[in-house]
């Protein structure tokens, strides 16, 4: 039976132990789903693993916003980054919050009629091409920043990662499947949670301050460890690499890279036998869905048969370092 996996094994629910059956079971009961392709596809390196889902639940699971107007942010976020596979799974949660109108307005990838959730939508798709404060509330501004940031990531790694169908043979694009689905996590959806809870999941992870737009929310620690366990992905390439995806990413205007002569320009003073790993990781912070078996084949190739732990961290530090450079525009308003 096909699955959503591109190139790694996850480890199975069942036999998981350790931090990754700890994250498993958060998710099973605060997102109301025992098997999430998402954090699965991520379980060989389970500090990203836990570091994503701790973002995810403290920002756009808990607090005081709407949970309709941010599933709009992370739905606007997943169609400015070319993400299907996120769009479609957050159209099914905007059906489980009861706005079925609403979802289907983002799955046609069209702008919202209400104004409020219109503004958000423009907020969400535009934090790519530079900072604004949300329009919202001052005190749920940290919330949306939050939830955009998360899928910022999240998005480089599904499409690096996953194929496009959330359930097996595109099922996700009946509408009738869209509202069923959403009717299934309904319960889960509209459930009050607790702050805090995922951070116990961090345990001796290592982490950077907390940033400020966060305002001491538990969000801000959860930001500040996915930034440190992703960062580590840059030690699978070395300084020249490093440098070079770093410098595309500075200069990166926000849009989408042309598809002739890129990544090959911003690398072409990487060493032939480092350009496989730089390649990746530049195609996960900017262009992920473009990442091909190809691709992923020559990296192991050069690597000597790296592990799928490793094609995680690798990615995880593309991905992360175009967030960065989206965050410092979106806190800087914040």
């Amino acid at each position: 039976m096909p699955t959503p996996y591109r190139y790694v094994t996850p480890v199975p629910v069942e036999a998981a132990t350790g931090r990754v059956a700890e994250v498993y079971h958060q998710i099973a009961r605060d997102f109301g789903m025992t098997r999430m392709p998402l954090f699965l596809t991520l379980s060989p390196a389970p500090d990203v693993l836990a570091a994503t889902w701790a973002l995810l639940r403290e920002s756009l699971l808990v607090g005081e916003a709407p949970r309709a107007a941010k599933e709009v942010v992370a739905a606007g976020v997943s169609l400015a980054n070319e993400c299907p596979f996120c769009v479609d799974a957050h159209t099914m949660l905007l059906h489980a919050t009861g706005e079925h109108r609403l979802a289907e307005t983002l799955a046609r990838g069209e702008r919202p009629p209400d104004p409020e959730h219109a503004r958000l939508f423009d907020w969400a798709t535009g934090t790519t091409g530079g900072g604004r404060t949300p329009p919202c509330p001052p005190e749920q501004a940290n919330e949306h920043i939050g939830t955009a940031l998360a899928f910022h990531f999240i998005n480089r790694m599904v499409s690096s990662l996953l194929t496009a169908d959330l359930l097996p043979a595109g099922l996700q694009r009946s509408r009738l499947v869209r509202r069923l689905g959403g009717g299934a996590l309904s319960r889960a959806v509209r459930r009050r949670l607790p702050r805090g809870e995922a951070l116990p999941l961090l345990r001796g992870l290592p982490a950077y301050r907390d940033p400020g737009w966060a305002a001491g929310a538990p969000m801000g620690a959860a930001f500040a460890a996915l930034l440190a366990c992703a960062g580590e992905g840059a030690a699978l390439l070395d300084d020249e690499a490093v440098e070079a995806v770093l410098e595309a990413v500075a200069v990166w205007d926000g849009g989408h890279p042309p598809l002739s002569g890129w990544p090959a320009g911003p690398l072409a003073d990487v060493a032939p036998a480092r350009r496989p790993a730089a390649r990746l990781a530049l195609l996960a912070a900017l262009a992920p869905y473009r990442v091909t078996d190809a691709d992923v084949a020559a990296w192991r190739e050069a690597g000597r048969g790296r592990s799928d732990a490793d094609l995680v961290r690798l990615l995880a530090f593309g991905a992360i370092s175009a967030v960065e450079r989206v965050e410092a525009g979106v806190a800087a308003t914040a």
